[in-house]
């Protein structure tokens, strides 16, 4: 029986196949490579270039491969983006979860393990958000985050299907050898690319938040502590676990002055920076409880000290300088 990974050739689906396979695992991985990148797949997987709103082609591949369980990555995830084509959001991350759950209904496939975000917490009143606060998401992607985790707890309830929902803060670095990174544009590979040269300076958005020194703080979460998070969830599920929601963070925040003055020190350049106005649907802070996860599967993160996870995605960023599309 096997792992179907859906976003399997994007940066933290990438990250999970290679962990799969470590631990013996027989993994299928399907991704349309709109944003992800065939090199990154692990050769020892089976590949499909496939859209998960394909429902023909997902019921091919879930009778052919035997599929056992599922982790999802394959949603969209620009905040900004999708305030400006929401549209595009619900269809990807919407209805394709909604043709993913209907497949596996119908083949009896019991255990899925979902990428869900933080970002459906919005602009939390707790310095610390757990697992019970206010879902208030500030843009569509948040929204269509929160539909989907209520999408899969009904039919859980209605099919006996079990879930995990691992909530994301931010999660940064990259595989400790070099080979799996972050090529997508968010704060620490921009920062990366203006230390190469790649970029004249580094442009932030707002310094104007209600935090200490103005700029936006989130929680960093190393995707090797990301991707156990996953293993431990299917390992708990495929035991009889019950449908769960988690946090998945470090427990400590930095703003992203904070991270820039951490990646001057790790890279050894200037980074110069240029500060324009706030943008709209951003939270002012966001900082995980992962008391939960930890009580439940024992979880505990092991490299999300922001230094390694700044030196880990700079050797990766040395290592691949124009990202995949060179290779």
């Amino acid at each position: 029986m096997s792992v179907l990974v859906l976003g399997g050739a994007g940066y933290i689906g990438s990250n999970a196949v290679d962990a799969l396979i470590e631990k013996n695992y027989e993994v299928v991985v399907v991704d349309n490579l709109s944003t992800g990148y065939k090199i990154s797949i692990n050769k020892k997987a089976k590949f499909y270039e496939a859209d998960i709103r394909d429902r023909d082609l997902l019921r091919h591949i879930f009778q052919v491969e035997k599929i056992d369980s599922v982790m999802h990555f394959a949603a969209l995830s620009l905040g900004r983006e999708s305030i400006n084509n929401p549209l595009k959001y619900f269809n990807n991350n919407i209805y394709g979860t909604q043709i993913v759950l209907e497949v596996m209904n119908e083949f009896d496939v019991k255990h899925i393990v979902f990428s869900s975000s933080a970002t459906v917490y919005g602009n939390s009143e707790s310095y610390y958000v757990n697992e019970n606060d206010l879902t208030d998401p500030l843009n569509p992607y948040g929204y269509s985050k929160i539909v989907m985790e209520n999408m899969m707890s009904w039919v859980s309830g209605a099919t006996g299907m079990t879930f995990v929902a691992l909530r994301y803060f931010n999660v940064a670095g990259a595989k400790k050898d070099g080979t799996l990174g972050e090529v997508r544009p968010r704060l620490i590979p921009t920062i990366l690319q203006v230390a190469q040269g790649r970029k004249e300076k580094m442009t932030l958005f707002g310094d104007s938040y209600k935090t200490k020194d103005g700029t936006c703080i989130r929680d960093y979460i190393h995707v090797r502590d990301l991707i156990e998070a996953h293993i431990l969830s299917l390992e708990y599920l495929q035991n009889g676990g019950q449908s769960n929601i988690f946090n998945i963070g470090a427990g400590k925040g930095y703003s992203n002055l904070e991270i820039i003055e951490t990646a001057r020190e790790v890279t050894g350049h200037s980074i110069p920076l240029e500060i324009v106005s706030n943008v709209t649907g951003d939270a002012d802070a966001l900082i995980a409880s992962c008391e939960k996860i930890k009580n439940t599967l024992g979880w505990e993160p092991q490299f999300s000290d922001i230094k390694e996870i700044i030196e880990d995605a700079w050797n990766w960023q040395k290592r691949y300088p124009n990202g995949y599309e060179a290779e």
